[in-house]
């Protein structure tokens, strides 16, 4: 089976390097000294990835598992949680702090723009009563980026706990999580940082830990419950059995990122000229501002259906792009630009692609996407 081109925003390919680290020979995580310097060393590297002295950990599970677990270790029934919503994921984060006992107070913002920070402040101002605040970085559906920047500050004013999903943003997108006084920041191995699906990784300021080791009532769940892993270094005892081979691989892959002389810049550039392209040839983005760099969400053009455009684009062409789900459902094509993806020649082969799909299904384009994409680097 010939393996298509994945130009969604996550999972994203892989570099050989990666998978021959995936390959290593395995050892019994549990009993090797060795290996609990070597997970150290990778959350060593995760701390230069997110600029933190906080502890860093990667947990066995997918990036949900990491929301959930900071949601299941900080809040207690009858916390008040402010949920920062302008998009599906940042909605969905309520329900995880209503799972565990959270009195949820919704601050919406505009679905198709970055969260109004000034807005923000007013609200806070008149009601911060609010134990644990929960935000997303990059909204990946949407195609949006946040200032987590002002809004972490602006939550450690009121002496809000912020927990912050970045699992489409770490590596594509800056972030200071320190100078930017973020509590707990989420990641996921499959994004950015080009790994394969199934690790959270996460960093947990002095204050998160406060909160997490001095409840009134205990953590209900095990899996999710962050204290266990408190001095797991110096007590040499992992909470459970570590995915071994996906650490070596995932090691590999942030070394490549740390190695790359300016990912961040490049995250940027390649975004900015896949939009450019799009808006050039007369297509509609979904977003108004606040554009990701790692993902762009277009407006699907008018008597043109997802699934044609889906299926062309992986039949016609082996290359797999994403629509999104929620209220965007059929509404929009989403290209990831991230990680392994992030490189001229991938985009020009996808937007190449998608120029002969989109012309294909009659939909007039100005120009060519492909050669405006590359015109605007």
């Amino acid at each position: 089976m010939k393996r298509p081109l994945i130009m969604t925003p996550g999972p994203t390919s892989i570099h050989e390097e990666v998978r021959r680290s995936l390959s290593e020979q395995i050892t019994n995580p549990d009993l090797d000294m060795h290996f609990f310097d070597f997970y150290k060393e990778t959350c060593s590297k995760l701390q230069r990835v997110l600029k933190t002295d906080n502890d860093v950990l990667i947990l066995n599970g997918e990036g949900i598992l990491g929301l959930e677990a900071a949601c299941a270790s900080l809040i207690e029934p009858g916390d008040r949680v402010l949920c920062i919503d302008n998009g599906i994921f940042g909605n969905g984060f309520g329900d995880f702090a209503r799972m565990y006992g959270a009195e949820v107070v919704y601050f919406k913002s505009d679905y198709r723009k970055a969260v109004n920070v000034l807005a923000l402040e007013k609200f806070l101002d008149n009601d911060n009563a609010f134990t644990v605040a929960t935000l997303v970085h990059c909204e990946t559906p949407s195609g949006i980026t946040n200032s987590v920047e002002q809004i972490c500050q602006l939550l450690n004013k009121f002496g809000i706990i912020s927990v912050v999903d970045s699992v489409s943003g770490i590596g594509g997108e800056p972030i200071e999580t320190d100078k930017w006084k973020m509590d707990i920041v989420l990641g996921g191995s499959q994004k950015c940082l080009s790994a394969p699906p199934g690790l959270t990784f996460l960093s947990i300021s002095e204050k998160a830990w406060k909160k997490i080791l001095n409840r009134r009532l205990p953590i209900a769940g095990y899996y999710v419950n962050l204290s266990i892993w408190k001095d797991w270094y110096q007590n040499r005892e992992f909470p459970y059995t570590q995915p071994i081979n996906d650490i070596f691989g995932f090691h590999t892959a942030i070394e490549r990122w740390l190695s790359d002389e300016n990912p961040l810049l490049r995250h940027k550039v390649i975004g900015e000229a896949a939009r450019k392209s799009l808006i050039e040839a007369g297509l509609e983005l979904f977003p108004l501002e606040g554009f990701s760099n790692t993902v762009t969400t277009i407006n699907i053009p008018e008597n043109t259906k997802f699934k044609d455009v889906f299926n062309s684009m992986l039949e016609d062409h082996n290359i797999l792009i994403a629509g999104a789900f929620g209220f965007l459902k059929d509404k929009v094509i989403r290209i990831g630009h991230m990680g392994e993806n992030c490189y001229e020649d991938r985009l020009y082969v996808a937007l190449k692609a998608l120029d002969n799909v989109f012309r294909k299904n009659n939909v007039k384009l100005n120009v060519e996407l492909h050669k405006a994409f590359i015109s605007k680097l």
